[in-house]
C-alpha cells in the first residue's frame, strides 16, 4: 500500500510541475527575456493563480545552528503548493553556486522538488534546472 501512495506522490509532484513550467513558459513567451526578476515573479505569480495554483513569495529560508533557527536574510522566491521551490533568475548563465543554493533551500525546508527559472534566454526550456531530493 505504501508504493501505491509513492507512486500516486510521484504522479501529483510529476503533474504539478507540468502545471509550474507551462505558467512558466508561457509567461516567457509574452514577455521574452531581458525584463528584472521581480517583472517575472510577478506575471509567474499571476499565472499560477490562473491555474489554480497556491503559492507564497519571498518565503524566509532560516539557518538552523546548534538547534536554533536563525534569520540570516536568506529567500527563496517562490514555494508552489507547499511542495515546489522555485528560484527565478534573470543572468547570462546558471551557475553551480546558483544549483547549490536551490539544493540547500530544498534541504533546509525539507522540500522535494526545485527549479531555477532563468528568463534570459531565448527558448525557457534552456534556462531550466531540475533538482530533486
Amino acid at each position: 500500500m505504501s508504493e501505491t501512495i509513492s507512486i500516486n506522490s510521484k504522479l501529483r509532484h510529476e503533474e504539478l510541475t507540468k502545471q509550474i513550467l507551462g505558467a512558466a513558459i508561457e509567461v516567457h513567451r509574452i514577455l521574452g527575456p531581458g525584463l528584472m526578476e521581480s517583472a517575472y515573479e510577478e506575471c509567474l505569480c499571476h499565472e499560477l493563480n490562473l491555474h489554480g495554483l497556491h503559492f507564497e513569495r519571498q518565503i524566509t529560508v532560516p539557518v538552523v545552528y546548534k538547534g536554533v533557527k536563525l534569520d540570516c536574510g536568506y529567500k527563496l522566491d517562490l514555494l508552489v503548493e507547499d511542495i515546489v521551490i522555485l528560484e527565478l533568475k534573470c543572468v547570462e548563465r546558471i551557475t553551480c553556486v546558483h544549483e547549490a543554493q536551490l539544493l540547500t533551500y530544498m534541504k533546509l525546508l525539507s522540500k522535494p522538488v526545485g527549479f531555477i527559472i532563468n528568463f534570459n534566454v531565448s527558448v525557457l526550456r534552456a534556462g531550466i534546472v531540475r533538482k530533486v531530493l
